[in-house]
């Protein structure tokens, strides 16, 4: 089952915090259709948050056509993407990006200098073609 977490000194609101969790997990093929999200209880008690918060994030969400809640019975991804990154493809991309981030770390980059570095090289690589 999905478990959501949160960080406190992200700055970033917890409804935002479980909305970004939900599109990333899709995103890279954790999450499928028809997978269950956790009951609005169960995050509330996971996470000891208001209710409204996961409320609110799961209404964006269905808002955005990401899931669908079912009354009574759970809320459910529907709008994944049907080609998602198979998982030994995803493990190897991933497996590269640690490498990376930890050489970047070990070059005296912080979050914000690796974040402006990889929109940098996208906006030049798109700019070029390449991406």
């Amino acid at each position: 089952m999905f478990v959501f977490r949160l960080e406190g000194k992200s700055g970033v609101p917890p409804y935002l915090q479980l909305v970004h969790q939900v599109r990333q997990a899709v995103l890279v093929g954790y999450l499928k259709n028809g997978d269950q999200l956790p009951m609005i209880r169960e995050a509330v008690e996971q996470l000891a948050i208001n209710p409204n918060t996961v409320s609110k994030a799961y209404r964006q969400l269905e808002q955005e056509g990401l899931i669908s809640a079912k009354p009574g019975v759970g809320t459910f991804v529907t709008g994944a993407p049907g080609t998602a990154i198979p998982p030994a493809r995803y493990a190897a991309l991933r497996r590269g990006l640690e490498r990376w981030l930890t050489s970047a770390e070990e070059a005296g980059l912080d979050d914000d200098a690796v974040a402006a570095l990889i929109a940098v090289v996208r906006r030049e690589s798109a700019e070029e073609g390449v991406a």
